[in-house]
């Protein structure tokens, strides 16, 4: 798919490709032999290999001390747990693997031949560790993960090489460069986020809602440990204190389980029919595993609403709006950790991402939290690829320059902040199912 892509750029573009940059989601990963040849398809995040993993782990090493030596919080999806679970049921995979390459590092390494894990992405793993700025060597030895897969890590805007001979003439390109940007999704989207200041709040919304700031050094304490907290790498050495919150995931789950029983509705009808539905009648608390990856979601969030003692949401709106509001107050709890954590007053959020279109979600998080919501752009992590390609060419001077050019090019929506009593009751609501363990 992504040399079809790259084929028709070629024919497309006006003119000869600058370069090439990969982006992905993170954590997963594909598993090179001696001989450079994939050992298997890789296996996507979501799958149940992992459960039980975490606890595996800190049976093995103090919760605490794998945080001090990663910063990463603690999700099963991440790749430190996937690697467990192949140790555990003895993959021949890991037994052979000479080179662990996470998805956007591959898919560089088919284009140009370059064995290099992205800083960005690397970071994700919860196999590195930011203090010494190399792979957690002890860590992985006390887990029993073989080092030997672990490569040498670059930052973002290296030139990894140019495209094979037999990959160009395929496409029928030159020896374009391929350049790694940040090749985590995120770490690019924050880039091209044209952010006010240290005080600003950045919000990635798509299926996960990554909500953080973006910081010179990683915050890895007991507080930060204690809220579950990541520490990601960014670009030009930064690295950003944020928190993976279940996102839109919650609504795109809902629309395939309706759509697989024969209603059809596109996400502006079903936002529609949220802002028609009566406001905070049921609240769940979207950080729970319940919402993972559960069979049907409408019937995963009907039953958290019965078994917290809830109205049960039936009509399609009336569970998309619970599913909304009680986004937008995660938004707000997350929101007050980030300045907790930081010590400093947060004013702005800045919503960025395919999610940034919900405009009823964007209200919402607006008058829970309390703060101006800037919106835009929606395709930042396109952006920010390209944006970091530009920067290693010197087309751009800085990352604060990359941001500029963002805010002068695409316009952006301002939802200052409408906060009431309701959402208030309904945030003491929140904290309540929460702090309870009720869902």
């Amino acid at each position: 798919g992504l040399l079809v892509g790259l084929a028709a750029c070629g024919r497309q573009a006006g003119g000869p490709l600058s370069s090439i940059g990969v982006a992905s989601w993170a954590v997963d990963f594909g598993l090179l032999g001696r001989d450079g040849a994939l050992l298997g398809n890789p296996v996507h995040y979501r799958d149940a290999r992992t459960q039980g993993m975490i606890d595996a782990a800190c049976r093995r090493l103090p919760r605490a001390e794998i945080f001090a030596q990663t910063g990463i919080q603690f999700l099963p999806i991440n790749t430190l747990y996937q690697l467990l679970a192949m140790a555990a049921a003895g993959s021949p995979a890991l037994d052979a693997a000479a080179t662990l390459l996470t998805i956007p590092d591959l898919v560089n390494y088919w284009l140009c031949g370059a064995l290099a894990n992205e800083f960005t992405n690397a970071t994700t793993t919860q196999c590195y560790n930011p203090s010494t700025g190399a792979w957690a060597w002890d860590l992985l030895a006390k887990l029993g993960l073989p080092a030997r897969i672990f490569g040498r890590i670059v930052p973002p805007g290296t030139t990894l090489g140019v495209l094979r001979p037999a990959v160009a003439a395929e496409l029928g390109l030159p020896a374009v460069p391929v350049i790694a940007p940040a090749t985590h999704d995120t770490g690019s989207a924050v880039a091209a986020t044209p952010l006010d200041g240290p005080d600003s709040i950045y919000l990635s919304s798509g299926t996960w809602s990554l909500m953080g700031v973006e910081l010179p050094q990683p915050v890895i304490n007991e507080r930060s440990l204690a809220y579950n907290f990541t520490n990601e790498g960014g670009v030009e050495g930064t690295f950003r204190l944020l928190k993976n919150i279940m996102g839109l995931w919650l609504v795109q789950e809902c629309r395939r389980t309706w759509s697989s029983q024969g209603e059809d509705y596109g996400y502006a009808q079903l936002t529609e029919l949220a802002e028609q539905s009566p406001p905070f009648v049921s609240l769940i608390d979207v950080a729970n595993d319940a919402f993972f990856a559960p069979a049907e979601m409408p019937a995963a969030i009907q039953a958290a609403c019965r078994t917290s003692g809830q109205p049960v949401p039936e009509a399609l709106g009336a569970i998309v709006r619970c599913a909304l509001e009680s986004l937008a107050l995660e938004y707000r709890w997350v929101a007050e950790r980030l300045e907790e954590l930081t010590g400093r007053r947060l004013p702005t959020i800045h919503i960025i991402g395919g999610g940034a279109q919900n405009a009823l979600l964007n209200r919402f998080t607006a008058d829970a939290t309390g703060r101006r919501v800037i919106v835009g752009p929606v395709e930042a992590t396109a952006l920010g690829n390209v944006l970091i390609q530009a920067l290693s060419a010197g087309h751009l001077a800085s990352l604060a320059s990359a941001r500029a050019l963002v805010r002068r090019s695409f316009p952006l929506e301002t939802f200052d902040p409408n906060p009431s009593h309701a959402w208030q009751t309904a945030y003491q609501r929140y904290l309540e199912l929460k702090t309870s363990g009720s869902i």
